[in-house]
């Protein structure tokens, strides 16, 4: 199959996904993002600008924020496009509303933890911390966005010897979409937090060790499987997509070296042909995994469905690797 160039694809999954912030979380927040990031990328697309507005005015309301901090944090980062739209449309309320939904990671519990962290480290809480906090200080340069950044994702670790990480503290498997989601969650948190920032050299390095160990386990394809560590487990499109979206903003913003030498440009390109042969001319996908709690066994994991046809999560992180494959190409 021919590898279809990256703005090709996303040009087809901007079309089929993100029209609407329903069910409001973070797979339909992302290609909501992706779609705004399409256009500033090539203006001569439609202008998604309008009809986003639309869709999400209902929400950035109020009454909507009182709910909205209540809920997790799946929820609460369906808004990471909050700040795109103000800067598409001159609006500053939805870049207002995702400060809103930030400020919740400032209120401590009693433990000592951001009221939407899990304290057993769910590893998704790595992405939805770092987009949203990362997002808030981008927007207002207050230290204590980046300070909180910093503590959260300073607190967790890959596990010593593989490298990887485990979904959670009740759920030690390495799950693809899981590793996938803590090399997303310091991909965005690194995107936003300065050289020199406190914590952010430490950070690096953990990110990017991270990385090594998930290289060494890529298959020849490009794509990672379902379960990390299990070459007898299928190849998944999400985590292949999430991690070569980390990848990829590492190199084009920097912070990871850009000669083939350093393994991180080929991953890069192997991991876009195994996404590329996952999704068809209609933006249909095949081989991502459905949505995944943590799960009490590695079987579990082993056996957990993979969805074919429309799916929002892996349009919507497909999309975001497409248009992080385009910039990175304008780059070098």
């Amino acid at each position: 199959m021919t590898v279809r160039p990256p703005l090709d694809t996303a040009r087809i999954l901007a079309a089929e996904y993100g029209q609407q912030l329903d069910p409001v979380n973070y797979i339909v927040g992302v290609a909501i993002s992706g779609r705004l990031r399409l256009h500033a990328a090539l203006p001569s697309t439609p202008n998604p600008a309008p009809s986003i507005v639309q869709a999400v005015d209902p929400l950035v309301t109020p009454d909507n924020l009182a709910q909205v901090l209540d809920a997790d944090g799946s929820v609460q980062s369906g808004f990471v496009w909050a700040g795109e739209l103000s800067a598409a449309t001159g609006d500053d309320r939805y870049a207002d509303f995702l400060i809103g939904i930030a400020n919740r990671y400032l209120d401590l519990r009693p433990d000592g933890l951001p009221h939407p962290i899990d304290p057993d480290n769910r590893v998704e809480e790595v992405f939805f911390a770092g987009a949203l906090l990362g997002r808030a200080f981008q927007r207002t340069a207050d230290p204590r966005y980046a300070n909180a950044l910093a503590a959260i994702l300073g607190r967790v670790h890959a596990q010593p010897g593989s490298g990887l990480w485990w979904h959670c503290g009740a759920s030690p498997f390495y799950w693809g979409r899981g590793n996938a989601f803590a090399a997303l969650g310091f991909a965005e948190a690194l995107s936003y937090l300065p050289a020199g920032a406190a914590g952010r050299d430490a950070l690096l390095a953990e990110h990017t060790a991270h990385l090594d160990a998930l290289i060494r386990h890529q298959h020849p394809s490009g794509a990672w499987h379902q379960v990390v560590d299990r070459p007898d487990s299928y190849l998944e499109l999400t985590a292949t997509a999430m991690i070569g979206y980390a990848l990829a903003r590492g190199i084009a913003r920097g912070w990871l070296p850009a000669d083939s030498g350093a393994n991180y440009r080929p991953a890069v390109d192997r991991a876009w042909a195994a996404v590329n042969e996952r999704i068809d001319d209609a933006g249909m996908v095949r081989d991502a995994c459905v949505g995944t709690g943590p799960l009490p066994t590695l079987d579990d994991y082993l056996q957990r469905p993979a969805a074919t046809g429309h799916d929002d999560r892996a349009g919507s992180m497909a999309l975001w690797f497409a248009l992080e494959c385009a910039a990175l190409d304008t780059r070098s």
